[in-house]
């Protein structure tokens, strides 16, 4: 389609305005031609949605997987020898709130000797090929902030003992920011302003780049995040467990510490499972005891799911939901200088992974002991930090 044709169609005739010379049109004629356009013309649509109704949601509690251990393990590790289950690392982040620039994973916490996160959670995971006795393709979803500088830190060493044959990288999708009105922004001549389509893009961009191509017996993903260092990954436990129950997805929670714990929820909506955010609680909710007197709304997600292959391609032909987001967006001024806003100026456009959740339609939560299995890293000091994480792998035998 001829670029001016395009941008009347669209309503972004102001991008005219930025453009000096045939490489800044081609660059971004290349651009325009890859955005969502039915997103972007829906965006006003999708903000501030209301939720439906809220209940709470009974999993399955550790008393019973451990009664079960056995029964379960064995389901589990039979298919991680099946190559039915692989891992999705979601690493697209910086460690900036630690202080570093670098891809977060490669942050170091040890104390006399090099442990990073990334160190870590590739141990968790051979873990479980040694209990299952077979390898786990990893998925690797970077940045492209840091792609390769990921790369580079796992070929550095040598991935950590892991077959490289079993592990791939591939980049998140990007989303373009809009202004107040709807119009696209630039961050320079020729060049959209982009931000990460969030978590929930990672099955898109998994299959936009073929990552799992070499892979094609794929029955389910366990997805997880990038702080924890105490995560068991694949574990044929939950996989065995979510495979019993019938479900389409599972979901490792935590009983919530206290109350006002900022931790997702994973609940009933409207009568399916559904992730709610912890300041979406009311304090009733916040504050609800269940007949045992324990909080009602209790089971707090530590972003470790496991999702149905089969599934995921139904949700992904559906459209997961898009949720706009307010932000201080840098931007090119009409006369083509530098601006970087002191208030929110404009939207980012993401996709969650709490929305698959609701779309599987159905969900098994799996409780595991917190002080096995929940070690976030997002701060420095203090609650879910790096010393709280040392802390927490010390009492698990791990030096330090």
């Amino acid at each position: 389609m001829e670029f001016e044709r395009m941008l009347e169609l669209h309503g972004q005739q102001h991008l005219l305005k930025y453009i000096h010379s045939e490489t800044e049109k081609r660059e971004l004629a290349a651009q325009l031609a890859a955005v969502d356009w039915e997103m972007l013309a829906r965006f006003r649509n999708t903000e501030g949605e209301a939720r439906g109704e809220i209940s709470p949601v009974f999993g399955l509690r550790r008393a019973e997987i451990e009664r079960r251990r056995k029964e379960y393990e064995a389901i589990g590790a039979e298919a991680v020898r099946a190559g039915k289950v692989a891992a999705v690392l979601l690493a697209g982040g910086q460690g900036t709130r630690l202080g570093s620039d670098a891809p977060k994973g490669t942050y170091d916490i040890g104390l006399t000797h090099s442990v990073t996160i990334f160190a870590r959670l590739m141990e968790n995971l051979a873990d479980t090929v040694r209990r299952c006795g077979a390898y786990v393709p990893l998925f690797i979803m970077t940045s492209e902030k840091n792609d390769a500088a990921t790369r580079a830190f796992f070929e550095k060493h040598d991935h950590f003992g892991y077959p490289a044959s079993f592990v791939r990288f591939f980049v998140q999708e990007m989303a373009p920011c809009v202004d107040l009105e709807g119009r696209l922004l630039l961050e320079a001549p020729g060049r959209l302003a982009l931000s990460p389509n969030g978590n929930g893009g990672w099955y898109s961009s998994l299959k936009r780049a073929h990552a799992d191509g070499d892979f094609p017996g794929i029955e389910w993903y366990n997805v997880f995040g990038v702080d924890n260092v105490l995560q068991r990954i694949a574990d044929p436990v939950f996989v065995g467990a979510t495979i019993a129950s019938g479900c389409r997805s599972g979901a490792k929670v935590v009983c919530k510490a206290r109350p006002d714990e900022k931790v997702g929820v994973l609940c009933l909506e409207n009568g399916r499972p559904s992730v709610i955010e912890y300041y979406e609680l009311t304090e009733e909710m916040a504050n609800l005891r269940d007949a045992n007197g324990g909080l009602a709304y209790g089971c707090g997600v530590i972003l470790n799911y496991l999702f149905n292959a089969r599934m995921l391609e139904e949700i992904a032909s559906a459209r997961i939901p898009v949720h706009v987001v307010r932000k201080k967006i840098p931007h090119l001024a009409e006369d083509g200088t530098p601006v970087r806003p002191q208030t929110e100026n404009g939207y980012k456009f993401e996709t969650l992974i709490l929305d698959m959740v609701k779309l599987a339609g159905s969900c098994l939560p799996f409780e595991v002991e917190r002080e096995r299995e929940f070690a976030p890293i997002k701060n420095l000091t203090g609650i879910d930090s790096v010393e709280s994480a040392r802390e927490l792998l010390k009492r698990n035998g791990v030096k330090l």
